[in-house]
């Protein structure tokens, strides 16, 4: 797939970029997005499953970047509370689950970087 390069700007979500890759560094970038996004190509977690997993998050901006994937479209919470006690569970919505070819070839590509020039760390 060619990518156009071209002047021009994109309006997208009320917010204005000059590329695609902008927009998709908007819904996924930073040091969390991407992390939570790749946990839960493996299904549905709950808030405490999400938090072990990723061993150096705090618990608040845990909660502020599930809240920004979830106003993003990319992920749905869903809330049970017919009986004690009240059990929260995250997952991908469809257009989050669009996403993951690309997340997974990005945690194949960081694999392979660590693997070469890092080293894995049993925790």
């Amino acid at each position: 797939m060619e990518i156009e390069h071209k002047k021009r700007l994109i309006k997208y979500n009320d917010k204005m970029f000059s590329c695609t890759t902008s927009i998709a560094m908007e819904l996924i970038g930073g040091k969390w997005k991407s992390v939570i996004l790749i946990y839960l190509t493996d299904g549905k977690k709950r808030y405490n499953e999400l938090y072990k997993l990723i061993s150096t998050i705090t618990e608040r901006t845990l909660s502020l970047q599930l809240k920004q994937l979830e106003e993003d479209g990319l992920i749905s919470r869903r809330v049970y509370t017919k009986k004690p006690p009240l059990k929260v569970e995250y997952a991908l919505t469809p257009f989050g689950e669009s996403l993951a070819p690309v997340l997974k070839s990005i945690a194949n590509w960081g694999k392979i970087v660590a693997e070469e020039k890092g080293e894995f760390i049993e925790g």
